[in-house]
């Protein structure tokens, strides 16, 4: 199971190469990039109980590339981290295709 940041970056790098934030240098796609997007804990009575750290995974590809969208999914479904997906977007300066999933660290 994944549940840290620092158990997440191998388990991406085995499907693509990953970077925390960005690359240094250009990449060919398709990539990962992932970034810490803040926190959602669960709290009662002032007190936190669970802390959650909510992270964005973008995976960059020449084109609409459902079978490495999947091979993301199958990660994130064999190690019990649930996900959501967003949609596939062009970013017209990288001439590259953007889907961003979002998950949950506890």
């Amino acid at each position: 199971m994944i549940k840290t940041l620092s158990q997440l970056a191998p388990a991406l790098n085995a499907t693509y190469p990953t970077r925390y934030s960005h690359f240094t240098t250009a990449q060919t796609a398709p990539f990962i990039c992932y970034i810490d997007n803040g926190e959602e804990n669960f709290h009662a009575d002032n007190t936190i109980l669970v802390e959650g750290t909510l992270v964005n995974i973008e995976l960059y590809t020449k084109n609409k590339d459902l079978a490495a969208e999947r091979k993301i999914k199958d990660l994130f479904k064999q190690n019990e981290v649930p996900y959501e997906k967003g949609p596939t977007i062009f970013v017209e300066s990288e001439g590259l295709f953007l889907t961003t999933f979002s998950i949950k660290l506890i």
